[in-house]
């Protein structure tokens, strides 16, 4: 037994050193696996001579992140077009299924991480414990509170970086009255806080702020309830001689970063004739200004001159002192330019293409907010259709491919403009192509927040109902909803009217699933629209059916159903549904349609009752037709005396039937 094993040993190393042998072989003659570093190397062992210094050498080891392995899993799979964003998974039976929903249920998710961010940083000690591997720091409690009460510059800092305004203002006031000099990196920081903020303390989103929390010492306890909102602080204007000028003139020395502060917080906060004073007094003190400068001051040129000429005299001065003081420009100084062309009138159209070709020149790539201020100048002086699509077919041609990060706020406008101007010029093609640069790489996080999104694919969808084949819409439409967007009524409405144009009506039963799931089942006005598509035509009897059980299924919404209150009927809606169950001979549903007429005090139309008068023909139901003419007669209906001639002419009615009849007939005809 021992020889045997010994033998098989021997046989596996033969056949492993054969292997190893047929591998070195196949390296050699097909040098597959080899990298250029290897290659060096065995291109100076055999020559003795090494490689020229233009060879690539790529290093012989790859240092990788720890979501690389994630990474490659997650590039192995496709968006689900039938699921839920990953955000919204978390309990399905909350998943909202409409635009209100989602805004609603974002809002919650917001509110609830606010809540536990606030007991989290009011109590951490009871947080101490961190199981979170790697160490994820914005899950552990912050620091919110000051913990350094003596007057030095390290307290400063502490409540600089805690956006303290008020209380760094007061401390950097107590420094300079014990006579403690501040640094000028300490300095630059509050300033920016208090320009940032406008000399007033942020919105805390944690706590309600009330006006007696303003107030140190124990009245600080009371609440009185009076909330401050965000929106106040947003329309906070530059006030006259507050803390941030009353530093800056206490400084004994002030450089540039010190005016840059000044002059950003001013055009931050509408004081734009004072940022240019303040440039003034900068070029006065020969210093030399930062690029962030320019750029606000040329952002704000509009604001301080009224014709467009003037506007564009002055951000070619301040360009021209760009170049004087040797300041280089970057991405946002020529973003800047564009922006304000948008309101430099008719002389923008040339001066927008100077300044691409300007930021070409000095090797400095147009972010997508470059390429929408572009758009916007030749859109708003184009004059037809096709002259509001060249610009963007050349932009689009010049991007298509291409992915792109986030350089400026304005960056999440391109796409949802884009697609308006598709849409406004009837560009299906060009539309795609505004689509196709959507889908590269991660270029869908360009669209902005929610609001942004569902704006760009409702325009997009409608795009598609007005330009498109019907089966292309339907393809879309499943691929956008819901799991990218929630149609409102108004997109249901175009859907209605694509499907009406190509004749398939048939579909309108699945639609109307959709609009139950989507919860617009409560619009009256689109249900009446569903119901008044589906009756309007005649179709074969299997589409027949299907519109029945479908128009069962709107009655079901009108009489109420999962605890939620009915929608009122109407005359028309009761038609409907009458001659719809009448089509696909319900005769016994049809005629409780007839009751809720009778019970709702809505009149039938004649033209209903006479189909009612068919299908009692064709059924030979007397009693039916016997009932018909007693409801028109409560009615009160000018053709219920017709209608009873031809029910005496045409139905083997008893004596009790036609007496009754015949009272009716002479009852509805008209007195001379």
């Amino acid at each position: 037994m021992a020889v045997a094993g010994l033998q098989a040993g021997r046989l596996a190393q033969r056949h492993c050193g054969f292997l190893l042998k047929a591998a070195e072989q196949f390296v050699r003659t097909r040098a597959f696996g080899w990298t250029p570093a290897v290659r060096r190397k065995a291109a100076e062992a055999s020559t003795g001579e090494p490689e020229s210094a233009d060879a690539v050498v790529i290093p012989s080891r790859k240092t990788w992140s720890r979501e690389a392995v994630l990474k490659a899993l997650a590039s192995t799979v496709s968006r689900d077009p039938t699921a839920y964003p990953y955000e919204l998974q978390d309990d399905s039976y909350l998943s909202p299924r409409n635009s209100a929903e989602f805004k609603l249920y974002t809002l919650s998710q917001e509110s609830g991480r606010s809540a536990a961010k606030y007991f989290v940083n009011t109590n951490p000690k009871f947080f101490t414990k961190d199981f979170a591997e790697p160490h994820i720091p914005c899950l552990m409690p912050e620091t919110v509170s000051l913990r350094l009460e003596e007057v030095s510059e390290e307290a400063l800092k502490e409540r600089i970086s805690l956006s303290k305004v008020t209380a760094a203002v007061d401390m950097y006031d107590q420094l300079l009255q014990a006579g403690t000099a501040v640094s000028m990196e300490t300095t630059h920081d509050l300033l920016d806080l208090i320009c940032l903020h406008c000399d007033r303390d942020p919105v805390q989103e944690e706590v309600p702020q009330t006006e007696d929390m303003e107030q140190p010492g124990e009245e600080a306890k009371r609440r009185k309830g009076r909330f401050r909102h965000a929106s106040d602080f947003m329309k906070t204007m530059w006030r006259e001689n507050n803390n941030a000028e009353r530093i800056f003139n206490l400084l004994p020395e002030r450089d540039t970063r010190c005016y840059s502060a000044l002059i950003r917080g001013m055009v931050k906060h509408g004081a734009y004739a004072k940022a240019f004073s303040m440039y003034t007094d900068l070029l006065n003190n020969r210093l030399t200004a930062d690029v962030h400068i320019f750029n606000v001051l040329i952002s704000a040129a509009p604001d301080v001159r009224e014709k467009y000429n003037e506007r564009w005299d002055l951000i070619a001065d301040l360009l021209n002192q760009m170049s004087q003081q040797k300041v280089w420009p970057n991405l946002l100084t020529f973003n800047s330019v564009l922006k304000a062309l948008r309101r430099c009138g008719p002389l923008a159209r040339t001066q927008a293409l100077l300044t691409l070709n300007e930021m070409k020149a000095v090797g400095i790539a147009p972010s997508l907010a470059s390429f929408d201020h572009v758009i916007a100048v030749f859109y708003k002086s184009a004059s037809n259709g096709q002259g509001k699509t060249n610009i963007l077919q050349e932009v689009m041609s010049e991007l298509v491919g291409s992915s792109f990060t986030c350089q400026d706020p304005y960056d999440v406008h391109f796409f949802c403009n884009a697609m308006r101007i598709c849409l406004e010029s009837k560009d299906l093609e060009l539309g795609y192509k505004v689509q196709n640069l959507v889908e590269v790489g991660e270029n869908w996080r360009m669209l902005g927040d929610s609001y942004q999104q569902s704006i760009y694919y409702g325009r997009f969808f409608k795009l598609l109902c007005i330009m498109e084949h019907i089966d292309e819409v339907l393809k879309w439409y499943r691929l956008l909803i819901p799991s990218l967007y929630y149609p409102n009524p108004q997109s249901l409405r175009d859907l209605f009217q694509a499907l009406d144009t190509d004749s398939r009506l048939d579909l309108l039963p699945a639609i109307w699933k959709d609009i139950r799931s989507l919860g617009h089942d409560n619009k009256l006005a689109l249900v009446e629209e569903v119901l008044s598509l589906m009756a309007r035509d005649e179709h074969s009897p299997e589409v027949q059916e299907s519109l029945a059980v479908c128009a069962l299924d709107v009655k079901s919404v009108f009489d109420g159903d999962k605890g939620r209150p009915g929608l009122e009927w109407s005359t028309s809606s009761l038609t409907h549904i009458t001659s719809l169950l009448l089509k696909a001979n319900k005769t016994q549903q049809a005629w409780e349609m007839l009751q809720i007429f009778k019970a709702k005090n809505r009149v039938p139309s004649e033209r209903l009752l006479n189909n009612f008068l068919s299908v009692c023909r064709s059924d030979g139901s007397c009693q039916r037709a016997v009932d018909l003419v007693q409801l028109s007669a409560a009615f009160c209906l000018p053709a219920t005396s017709v209608l009873a001639k031809q029910v005496l002419a045409e139905f083997d009615l008893t004596e009790e039937q036609r007496a009754i009849v015949s009272e009716l007939e002479s009852a509805g005809e008209p007195s001379d």
